[in-house]
């Protein structure tokens, strides 16, 4: 987590940054790992969300890989074990150019989910409910509501996020206006992610002989 937060300040101190209520923003690609390019290292973690800054709050969306468990069989081999997701994570503004990492509330879009943010038109509107504690017996005490709607005028986008949290009795309200090109980068970098995260590059990147169903 440490190298996120350091990810996330090298963001914030950029200094070509303009900053608002309204759709001024910052909007960058980071990663907190220099010298991968240099190295060449693939097995080097590297970090890249997309960033949005607004006056009141800050986005992040990044994609959460799959993970993947050994086949028991003969013929070994991985499945998925849990799809990947697109990570939304929000943070509130404490000041110019602040903002409270410590505080951030994240939403984690499923494949189908990508799917309806990827398919939305300019006057369209989704909505996605979650549950954090579902199937235990805290079902219900958290929250998430991800609501987002097209400005009317169709130049742009508002993503709410709202956590009610019962046991705590705290109620958090994120809203982050973005213009049509951001969205646009969302949509595309969701777009590319998709196969990602459903684990289907590791299906694709392997030889003929290794995919099921393939001709011998």
């Amino acid at each position: 987590e440490s190298a996120f937060n350091d990810v996330f300040t090298a963001n914030r101190s950029l200094q070509s940054a303009k900053w608002g209520d309204g759709f001024e923003s910052q909007a960058a690609f980071s990663t907190s790992l220099q010298d991968f390019a240099a190295t060449g290292n693939a097995n080097v973690r590297v970090f890249a969300p997309y960033t949005i800054y607004k006056g009141k709050a800050s986005l992040s969306i990044s994609p959460v890989l799959p993970t993947f468990v050994k086949i028991d069989s003969d013929i070994g081999g991985l499945k998925v074990n849990r799809c990947g997701s697109m990570m939304l994570t929000f943070c509130p503004a404490i000041g110019e150019r602040k903002y409270d990492w410590e505080q951030r509330q994240k939403f984690a879009l499923s494949p189908t989910e990508v799917g309806s943010l990827i398919s939305m038109g300019a006057h369209d509107a989704s909505e996605f409910y979650h549950d954090p504690s579902m199937k235990s017996s805290n079902a219900g005490q958290v929250s998430k509501k991800l609501y987002i709607k097209a400005f009317d005028g169709g130049n742009g986008y508002m993503i709410s996020l709202t956590v009610t949290n019962n046991i705590l009795k705290s109620n958090e309200h994120f809203n982050i206006p973005v213009t049509t090109a951001e969205f646009a980068v969302l949509k595309t970098a969701c777009s590319f992610a998709l196969p990602h995260i459903m684990g289907w590059d590791r299906l694709t990147n392997q030889s003929p002989k290794g995919i099921k169903g393939s001709p011998s």
